[in-house]
């Protein structure tokens, strides 16, 4: 028993590890390839940069989806949203407060709570319609396939105003890429592809064996475990970026990544194959909906356009007391 259990443990870690680097790989092959056909950073930023950060979230959905695994899908998701709204914002702005500019407050951060909001509708089911259970069927997907095109429209408008300032950022990665042999990108994409598969289909086999041997939930190993395991490479980047002086980054990060899982992640999966929320309930949706609300509120109202380090504490406490109750409620 102790045995398997260890071994689910080491596939779950290998196929975490193996995500993230085949994200970062596929990332980068592709932006070299990007590059080398003269393709504008705008465009490698919105698209390359973004689906390939977003990446290791995808394949873990789709494969957990496809397996017929959905409360580990919609766990992860869920899990790894909190968890960059509630810690990564709450964590970084302890190192060094966030100053907010205008289109954070107006556009950006209504625009995270407007996902968390639709999700919360589209996945608790029971409260809102007297269902017996809370499913993100084909229609709720659709839906938040619309609004991730309206989504991106909206960025790519907004991106195009200020090309000019902003493009050397938009990337996110440094001029090595450019300089990069085809060859070499490619081999560098293909073998990104190959370790986010294995690695998809590593993190579902360890993370449905550990649920099995400890008589925990999917959705709770998934809200857990999957989602912290695969948010850290978040965190480190948004704390290098408060260490260097730069702590609105994770803002724009947080943002960018939360409304990606939700529109783009759980409309393609839920299209594909309706999920059953299973465990995931009212206080999970409720907890990413208030938080995102929270942290709107915090920064409009409270610190004035900056999350100091007071309000900063009060969401590191909401997520240690919202991961208390999910690993009591497990017990």
């Amino acid at each position: 028993m102790k045995e398997s259990l260890f071994v689910d443990i080491m596939i779950l870690a290998g196929g975490l590890l193996l995500i993230v680097l085949g994200g970062n790989y596929v990332t980068e092959g592709a932006t070299s390839v990007a590059r080398r056909f003269r393709v504008s950073s705008l465009v490698i930023g919105l698209t390359v940069v973004a689906f390939g950060s977003s990446a290791p979230d995808l394949v873990v959905c789709m494969t957990s989806t496809i397996a017929g695994k959905s409360e580990l899908a919609l766990g992860d998701v869920v899990g790894a949203n909190i968890f960059d709204v509630l810690l990564v914002i709450g964590v970084v702005a302890m190192i060094k407060p966030i100053k907010l500019d205008k289109m954070t407050l107006d556009t950006d951060l209504p625009m995270l709570a407007l996902s968390s909001l639709a999700l919360f509708f589209c996945g608790d089911d029971i409260l809102f319609d007297g269902a017996p259970a809370d499913v993100i069927n084909r229609t709720d997907g659709l839906m938040l396939l619309s609004f991730f095109a309206i989504f991106m429209a909206y960025t790519v408008t907004t991106a195009k105003e200020a090309e000019g300032g902003q493009a050397g950022i938009t990337t996110g990665l440094n001029d090595g890429s450019r300089n990069r042999n085809m060859w070499m990108s490619v081999l560098f994409i293909a073998g990104g592809l190959a370790a986010l598969v294995v690695g998809g289909n590593w993190i579902v086999k360890g993370a449905s064996g550990i649920a099995l041997r400890c008589g925990l939930s999917e959705g709770m190993v998934g809200l857990t475990i999957v989602a912290i395991g695969s948010s850290i490479p978040d965190l480190a980047t948004s704390v290098i970026a408060a260490v260097k002086h730069q702590p609105g980054i994770a803002v724009g990060n947080v943002v960018g990544s939360c409304v990606f899982n939700v529109f783009f992640i759980l409309g393609t999966c839920s299209t594909v194959r309706p999920l059953d929320a299973g465990t995931i309930s009212l206080i999970d949706f409720s907890t990413l909906a208030g938080g995102s609300l929270l942290l709107w509120f915090f920064g409009r109202y409270i610190g004035h356009m900056e999350i100091k380090r007071v309000e900063a504490a009060v969401l590191i406490l909401c997520y240690a007391a919202y991961t208390t109750y999910v690993i009591l409620s497990a017990i």
